[in-house]
């Protein structure tokens, strides 16, 4: 398995917009890929402007066929004004 955190910081005035952006492209890709089986949101609860999405995928290119969906390009393009700053870290699940 796959798994992707994305950090994000975001401007004050856009945090509830972004949010509710974001937890819906959480729903698209829960339900329109079949290779994406969790897509968490997460707040700071201290700085509400910092927020990270924990997600993991079959593989990582899986997560590449995210990257390439309708809905994901329409999140990007309509959350981009929103971001101070973004992070991605990539990780492999090892089961113990």
């Amino acid at each position: 398995m796959h798994i992707v955190m994305v950090k994000f910081e975001v401007f004050a005035d856009k945090g509830q917009t972004f949010l509710e952006r974001v937890w819906q492209q959480a729903l698209d890709s829960l339900d329109k890929e079949p290779d994406c089986h969790v897509f968490e949101v997460g707040v700071d609860p201290e700085n509400k402007c910092r927020i990270m999405l924990y997600e993991i995928y079959t593989d990582r290119a899986a997560f590449g066929r995210h990257l390439e969906s309708d809905h994901f390009r329409a999140f990007d393009q309509d959350v981009q004004s929103m971001i101070v700053d973004k992070k991605i870290e990539h990780y492999t699940r090892i089961s113990g």
